[in-house]
This record gives structure tokens, sequence and C-alpha cells, in this order.
């Protein structure tokens, strides 16, 4: 992925904020209702992962601009649109290859032992993974680190009290809360990435 060395400034990221809302100055809310129309979109074509690769498709656009300085004749949710294609299109190649890897698996066993195999490469990436993401966390500034963790933890009605919960203690309202774990999970994704590539 070419976005793994690209981390946006505060500044570039408030000016996408801007381009997105196309001067409504909704505070970030175009951003959120562009986010979950894209995970729908992925969604609805059976992705695994819909919110990451809305934010992958979200942090390309927001790249894009970024090098450009603007971009004129298509409205930001067209362009976004048409970048989540090209994500689907890599996702789907991706899935591909996952699948065909299976066949590289050795063949003399049987298939009891084909899924051991695949189940233990499997774990090897999870337990990899993990080892990354427990580096990237220390690679945070602690108050990043600490609202990272606390904005995903607990299922549905827990998850949302815990975020109305960090909202009132930052002074903050729930989309700017939503907003910032955005970036900070960015970050991360992509300090995960690099650091999976090294491994």
């Amino acid at each position: 992925m070419h976005l793994k060395n690209w981390t946006p400034t505060q500044d570039a990221f408030r000016q996408f904020l801007d381009w997105l809302d196309e001067g409504g100055g909704s505070g970030g809310e175009r951003y959120l209702e562009l986010r979950r129309r894209l995970v729908l979109y992925f969604d609805r074509r059976n992705c695994l992962t819909a919110d990451e690769l809305a934010d992958e498709t979200l942090s390309r656009v927001a790249q894009k601009f970024q090098e450009q300085g603007e971009i004129t004749n298509i409205s930001p949710a067209h362009y976004c649109f048409v970048t989540a294609k090209f994500v689907f299109l890599e996702y789907t190649r991706r899935a591909e290859h996952s699948h065909k890897s299976l066949g590289d698996l050795p063949a003399s066993g049987g298939p009891g032992e084909i899924a051991a195999a695949a189940a233990d490469r499997e774990s090897e990436l999870k337990e990899r993974t993990l080892d990354c993401l427990e580096r990237c966390l220390k690679k945070l500034e602690r108050d990043e680190s600490a609202l990272i963790l606390e904005y995903y933890q607990g299922e549905h009605r827990e998850k949302i009290q815990s975020r109305r919960l960090i909202a009132k203690r930052l002074g903050l309202s729930g989309n700017a809360v939503t907003i910032r774990a955005c970036r900070i999970r960015n970050k991360l994704e992509i300090c995960v990435r690099t650091c999976s590539e090294k491994e």
C-alpha cells in the first residue's frame, strides 16, 4: 500500500475536512457521513474489513488532496467513491491471492494436514500483527494511546456509553472524538503495516 509512510498533519487534515464539506462548515459531520456510506459500500460487496477499507479510501483521497492542493471538476463524494472502486479491486485481488496461496501448501498430506498448516500460518500472522500493534501503541503519545484503547473498548451499548464519557471528559463533541480516534487509528494502521512488512 502506498500509504504506509504517510500521515497527515493536523493542518492537512483540517483542509481535507473543509474540502469534503464543500464550504458547508459541518465540523467533520460530512467526513463521518462519507465514512459511513463507504463502510456500507464495502459491506454490500461482502468485504470482511469494510471499516478498514473505508478508512483506506479516505486516507488515499486525503493524500491525493494534500499532494495536489485541490481536486476540481468532481464532487468530493464522487471522487471518494471512484477511489473506493480501486480500493475494492485491490481487495479482491488480495483475497484471490490469499486463496491461491493455499495451493502452495504441501500437497503430500490430507485435508487435515493442509487445514492445520493454514491455521498455523494464520495464527503466526495474528501473533506478528499483535506484536506490531503493541510496539506501535508504545510509539504513540500517552494521551493518544489511552484514547484509542478506551475508544474501542466494550461492545455495542457499552462502547457508545464509553465514547460519550470520553467526549465529556475531554470537553469535545462526539464527532470531534470520532475524528480524533480515526486519525490515531490511521497512524496505528500505517505503523502496523510497516512493522509487519519488516518482520
